[in-house]
C-alpha cells in the first residue's frame, strides 16, 4: 500500500503521488502526514520567524502574468529601495524582534552583479548581525547571463559579499510547459534546479516552494515535488540544502492570468491536502510551512495537523502576494496564540531552523 510505504520514508513516484492525492482519502492523508511529521519533528513545537521582505526594486522583466506587483522599467511608480529606506525599515524590524533580511526584487535589466554586492556589502558593514535572505534561482540565472558567468561562480561572489542563504523564490511550477505561460522570462526549471545545486555543493542554506492552482496538473505538481526530492538526495551529506518546502495557491486578484482564465478556487480542504501531500513525497525535507499569509489563520492552524510544523514569518513587510490579493496578518503576539489555539508550542527559530530565544519585549 502506497501510504504503508510512506510512512517507511520509501519514496513514491509521481505517478504514485498523483493516485494518492486523487484517490486517498482527506483523513488518510492527514493521518498519514501527521505521522511523517513527528519522524522528522517529533514533538510538539511549532517554529516560526521574525524577519522582513524587503523588495530590492519593482523593476521587472520577467512578465509573470501572476504578479500584480512588478513594473516596466519605464512605468509608472517605478522603484529601488534606497539606503535610507534600508536604514529605517530594517531599525525597526530590529526594534521588533527580527535579525533576517527576505530580500527579493525584480529582473531588473540594468542592475548587474555589482549592485547587488555592493547593496550586501554596504549592509553587512551597517548590520553586521542582520542575515541576508536573498534573491533567489531566477534572480542568480538573470545575473549569470548578464555577466556571461556560470551559476556557481554568481553564487560564489554573492556569498562574499554578505549572501547568507537562498530562498526558493520563482519555483513556481518546475515545468517548462506551465513557465513559458504564466512566467516567459524566468529561469526554465533546469535552470532553477541547477542553480539550486550549486548552491547545495557550496553549503549554502536554501528553500523550495511552489506556487499551485493555476494551470498547472496533478502530475505536474507531484513531478515538481519529485524533483525537489531528487535534488535533495543528492546534496553533499554535510550540506543543508532545502531546510523547508512552502507551497502556497495561486492569488489570481487583478492579475493578468486570473483575467485570462477560470480558475476553480482552492478551498481549505485542496490546500490541506496539498501540504499532507508534500510531507509524504517529500521524504527527505524536515520541514513543511504553512502559509498562512496565503491561506488564512484557521487554514494555516489545521496544515499544522496535516504534515507542517512551521507557520514561517509574522512578515512584518510583504509586497508581491499582498498586490493579488492576500490580506492576512499577525504580529509575534497573535502568531503565538495561533499556535497556542491550534494545540502546540511556539518556538522561536532563524532560517536555519535553529531555536533560539524570545527577544525581550516580544
Amino acid at each position: 500500500m502506497l501510504l504503508e510505504r510512506a510512512l517507511r520514508l520509501q519514496p513514491l513516484s509521481a505517478s504514485e503521488g498523483v493516485k494518492l492525492f486523487l484517490e486517498a482519502s482527506t483523513p488518510d492523508l492527514i493521518w498519514v502526514a501527521d505521522a511523517l511529521r513527528q519522524i522528522h519533528q517529533p514533538g510538539n513545537i511549532v517554529t516560526w520567524l521574525i524577519d522582513r521582505n524587503i523588495n530590492i526594486t519593482n523593476i521587472c522583466i520577467s512578465g509573470c502574468t501572476f504578479c500584480n506587483f512588478h513594473r516596466k522599467i519605464n512605468g509608472e511608480g517605478t522603484y529601488t529601495t534606497t539606503m535610507e529606506e534600508y536604514q529605517q525599515k530594517i531599525d525597526e524590524m530590529i526594534q521588533l524582534g527580527g535579525n533576517q533580511l527576505l530580500l527579493q526584487g525584480g529582473m531588473h535589466p540594468r542592475y548587474g552583479l555589482k549592485f547587488y554586492t555592493d547593496l550586501f556589502r554596504e549592509l553587512k558593514q551597517k548590520y553586521p548581525g542582520v542575515k541576508l535572505h536573498a534573491l533567489g534561482p531566477p534572480e542568480v540565472v538573470h545575473i549569470a547571463r548578464k555577466e556571461r558567468m556560470p551559476f556557481r561562480e554568481v553564487l560564489e561572489k554573492l556569498m562574499a559579499s554578505g549572501l547568507d542563504s537562498l530562498p526558493g523564490a520563482g519555483a513556481e511550477i518546475l515545468c517548462d510547459r506551465v513557465r513559458k505561460e504564466i512566467s516567459p522570462g524566468k529561469a526554465s526549471a533546469q535552470d532553477w534546479l541547477e542553480v539550486m545545486k550549486e548552491a547545495h555543493q557550496l553549503h549554502i542554506l536554501t528553500s523550495a516552494t511552489m506556487m499551485f492552482g493555476h494551470i498547472e496538473t496533478p502530475m505536474e505538481r507531484m513531478e515538481h515535488l519529485v524533483q525537489l526530492r531528487d535534488l535533495q538526495a543528492k546534496k553533499p551529506a554535510d550540506s543543508p540544502g532545502f531546510k523547508a518546502f512552502i507551497p502556497w495557491p495561486f492569488m489570481s486578484e487583478g492579475t493578468l492570468l486570473g483575467k485570462s482564465k477560470a480558475f476553480k478556487a482552492i478551498w481549505p480542504i485542496d490546500y490541506i491536502r496539498m501540504i499532507a501531500i508534500s510531507r509524504i513525497m517529500l521524504n527527505n525535507i524536515e520541514n513543511i510551512q504553512a502559509s498562512w499569509l496565503t491561506v488564512g489563520k484557521e487554514t494555516g492552524q489545521l496544515a499544522l495537523h496535516a504534515g507542517a510544523n512551521d507557520l514561517g514569518s509574522i512578515m512584518i513587510e510583504e509586497n508581491v502576494v499582498s498586490a493579488a490579493g492576500a490580506s492576512f496578518s499577525m504580529d509575534a503576539q497573535q502568531m503565538q496564540k495561533c499556535i497556542i489555539d491550534a494545540g502546540y508550542t511556539p518556538q522561536l527559530r532563524n532560517q536555519a531552523y535553529e531555536l533560539i530565544s524570545l527577544p525581550a519585549g516580544v
